[in-house]
């Protein structure tokens, strides 16, 4: 099976030179495991995301991995001046493979999909031209197993807790019976049992993963759902371990130990 790491909220503006700075850290654990993809859950670059941020600080550590990164937007990304710039110039093609912040890739029996969450927080849009495609996309779809990833999570037990305006995206994932949803945004990690729209649990609806661990100031956290796994106020990578037809999640910590293990769960 191949794995792929997942990160979200990752480089604050500090270098290795600081003992306190962790994506230098969770850098060396990716560079370690030597993963067959890099996916990131948003606010790749604090503060404002601006390209010469990237350059200093994201591309000094997590850069090393930018071939194989597929990365998508936080709120951060929209915070340059214009919204996204420093994003796109950094990432270039690899961040806009349609020329839009949302696309899909594949790998083995795998379909992924990145979204980009920002079009519905806090904006009341009849259905946006994103939305549209990501519903020809799920149609289109013909591998077995499916996993999609945005920013703004659904459900969190995390400082900026659950996300009504993300709902749109949720509830399409439940209806097409995706396996597995990724989320950053909150500094922390917090992994569910699969649930349904209304977040409660069911074995037919995707698991949820917040995993804003990559290294940005962590936040507090706040009592668990009735479906929370595992919640954690911790920094680390989360390893997804895939074969053509199941997914195991690991969370690594920043000194190599396993802080979370997901049962095996067979694709819908």
């Amino acid at each position: 099976g191949l794995y792929w790491v997942l990160p979200g909220d990752i480089a604050d503006r500090c270098t290795a030179s600081s003992s306190s700075c962790v994506h230098p850290k969770t850098a060396k654990l990716v560079q370690q495991m030597n993963p067959a993809a890099v996916i990131t859950m948003g606010d790749n670059q604090y503060d404002d995301a601006h390209l010469s941020d990237f350059q200093k600080y994201y591309d000094k550590t997590w850069g090393k991995f930018k071939n194989i990164t597929h990365p998508i937007p936080g709120n951060h990304e929209t915070y340059d001046s214009p919204a996204f710039g420093g994003y796109h110039d950094y990432f270039g093609k690899i961040a806009t493979p349609n020329g839009k912040n949302y696309y899909s890739w594949e790998m083995g029996n795998w379909h992924f999909i990145a979204l980009d969450s920002n079009d519905f927080v806090n904006d009341d849009l009849a259905e946006a031209p994103q939305i549209t495609w990501l519903k020809q996309d799920l149609a289109n779809n013909r591998k077995g197993c499916v996993a999609a990833y945005y920013h703004h999570p659904r459900w969190s037990s995390g400082d900026h807790g659950d996300q009504p305006d993300a709902a749109v995206f949720w509830d399409l994932m439940v209806q097409n019976k995706v396996d597995l949803v990724l989320n950053g945004h909150d500094h922390d990690y917090e992994r569910f049992v699969p649930m349904n729209a209304s977040g409660k649990s069911d074995p037919n609806g995707p698991v949820e993963i917040v995993g804003g661990t990559g290294g940005a100031p962590l936040y507090p956290i706040h009592s668990e759902h009735p479906t929370t796994a595992k919640l954690l106020r911790t920094f680390g990578v989360l390893k997804l371990s895939l074969t053509d037809t199941s997914f195991t999640t690991q969370l690594i910590g920043v000194d190599g130990k396993v802080l979370d293990s997901s049962p095996t769960y067979t694709c819908h």
